[in-house]
């Protein structure tokens, strides 16, 4: 179970478009910060607070080639927030299926009154 501060810092770092982004660019292999930022209408500085963010979450990293300091995607974050949220999903799947149980029995009962 992951703690509650990870998952806060997970979830506020994928708040952003921005982020989200940066993320998908990175699920295809590592790249530079002028890499990540070449999509971007935004100056290096601010790809760079993003990227911040990013790393403080745990769902990036970067390493060190060279001149070069290439960021790369982290999944053990991403995970257990898609493991938190999967609790909530399965919550939801068992009340629809009661529910939908409920109205069966109901219309059952309409046609067939007093059984």
């Amino acid at each position: 179970m992951p703690s509650a501060d990870r998952l806060d810092a997970t979830f506020a770092a994928l708040a952003d478009p921005t982020r989200r982004a940066i993320l998908a660019r990175l699920a295809l292999g590592e790249a530079s910060v002028m890499e990540l930022a070449e999509p971007f209408a935004m100056s290096q500085p601010a790809i760079s607070k993003h990227l911040k963010v990013l790393e403080g979450a745990g769902l990036i990293s970067r390493g060190r080639e060279a001149q070069r300091r290439p960021c790369r995607l982290e999944g053990k974050p991403l995970a257990e927030a898609t493991g938190w949220l999967e609790q909530y999903r399965q919550f939801w799947e068992g009340s629809f299926e009661r529910l939908d149980a409920l109205l069966d029995e109901l219309k059952a009962s309409e046609k067939n009154p007093g059984t």
